[in-house]
């Protein structure tokens, strides 16, 4: 086993990162993924493509998974569990439900393993740049461990406390997001309507106290852009995610109204056909008009 890494997960952010660790750790770096086109190319830059799930649990001593979803989180976690072995550890990139995350790591605690949340924050060119944020749920130790490594395609790393706390951060980092996001896309449409453009609008914000990653990234580079790329974090996943936070808030006796707009927006974005689509695609609900067919 020695000192390698296993990394699952190639998607749209799984891949530049794995990359990252390909080129920076000096480590051998055993990856999986279903799809054959990202394996290939990762192991075209230095990876070793593993064959399945087993074979990089039995041949790495860290393993990232960077997956879409918990229900994707939770397959693979089903064939990690049986082959784990005493010292291993699992870092959860994605973003996941509270509970199922301290479930994960009592079971692999009960095996002499760990499963940390480090769950990442910032866009797919913050990936392939190596500057992601990431917000880590375990203890001082643990997080010594790990943290070297994630500084391989990280320059902001945070611990948030105990397990799970990286995932409580992150979904609140969303829950805001979200939020803001729609504010943005009414104050777009609101512009347009007045004689003011957009892009002026926002660059002129960005100058203010109205300023936000969300404005110079979701505002400018989609709502302004008219940009809603499939392969990006889809309204179906923002949903996902917003639903972590309204059961954390449901949990804690809180009712968070805004949270629950955006809910509703987001579900009439879906059932409107745009699952699939860049999430800042709830433009489109405010202002049909400013977005010809």
């Amino acid at each position: 086993m020695s000192d390698s890494i296993g990394f699952i997960g190639l998607g749209v952010m799984g891949e530049p990162i794995c990359r990252n660790l390909v080129r920076k750790s000096g480590r051998t770096v055993l990856a999986f993924d279903l799809a054959k086109e990202p394996l290939a190319r990762i192991a075209a830059d230095g990876a070793t493509a593993a064959p399945s799930i087993g074979d990089v649990v039995g041949g790495s001593e860290t393993i990232f998974l960077c997956l879409p979803s918990a229900r994707h989180v939770m397959s693979v976690f089903e064939s990690i569990l049986p082959k784990i072995r005493r010292g291993q550890a699992v870092i959860d990139l994605g973003t996941s439900d509270v509970g199922q995350t301290r479930s994960c790591a009592k079971q692999l605690a009960d095996k002499g393993a760990l499963w940390i949340d480090a769950p990442i924050a910032r866009t797919r060119q913050a990936a392939q740049d190596g500057t992601l944020s990431v917000m880590v749920g375990a203890t001082p130790e643990q997080f010594a461990r790990v943290e070297p490594l994630i500084r391989h395609f990280a320059t902001d790393v945070t611990l948030c406390g105990g397990t799970g706390a990286g995932q409580v951060t992150k979904i609140l980092n969303n829950m805001v997001l979200f939020e803001t996001v729609n504010a943005l896309a009414e104050a777009v449409a609101l512009a347009k309507h007045n004689g003011v453009e957009p892009k002026l609008l926002l660059e002129t914000l960005s100058k203010g106290s109205a300023d936000s990653f969300a404005l110079r990234n979701h505002g400018m580079k989609a709502i302004v852009a008219k940009e809603f790329p499939l392969r990006a974090f889809s309204t179906e996943y923002a949903m996902k995610d917003l639903s972590y936070a309204l059961e954390l808030g449901a949990q804690a006796g809180l009712n968070l109204r805004g949270a629950a707009l955006m809910r509703e927006i987001f579900q009439e974005t879906i059932d409107k056909g745009m699952a699939d689509a860049y999430f800042p695609v709830i433009a489109k609900l405010i202002d049909p008009s400013g977005f010809p067919q």
